[in-house]
């Protein structure tokens, strides 16, 4: 098979993976509408959280506007690159299921206990990595994030 072909082949089974996820997603996002704490959440937190990198981790994969961050992940989409264009409850479902848009990510499920399969430090075992107001904070921050 030529090179061209399998570009092509390669592309197609990307795209066809992300319609899927994306179909999958759209289905269940519904039970991620309800925010997951009566108390609204507060975007300068959240900010506070996406850049500390002993809670909120977002910085050890992702980049974004942190002038002030010396060294931001390149491994996951600047978070910048899609501010503004997604809903609440896709910002709330990517951080508590991010296996339903990519099925294939390492991104960890911050709102579930983590298990013996994770290679976390022993204080986070058993535990969310981050608690339901975190996740909120979180959301509120991205909501309010410009491209």
């Amino acid at each position: 098979m030529r090179a061209s072909h399998l570009a092509c082949l390669l592309v197609l089974t990307l795209l066809g993976r992300w319609a899927h996820a994306q179909a999958v997603a759209s289905a269940d996002l519904a039970s991620y509408e309800r925010a997951l704490t009566a108390q609204a959440g507060d975007p300068e937190r959240g900010r506070r959280l996406v850049v500390d990198r002993q809670q909120g981790f977002c910085l050890l994969c992702h980049s974004g506007p942190f002038a002030e961050e010396r060294f931001q992940g390149t491994m996951a989409p600047d978070l910048s690159a899609r501010a503004g264009q997604r809903a609440p409850a896709q910002l709330r479902a990517q951080l508590l299921r991010p296996s339903l848009f990519n099925p294939g990510t390492i991104m960890p499920a911050y709102g579930t206990p983590t298990t013996t399969g994770w290679r976390v430090h022993p204080q986070f075992q058993g535990k969310a990595l981050l608690q339901p107001q975190d996740i909120e904070d979180i959301v509120a921050y991205l909501m309010q994030m410009k491209p």
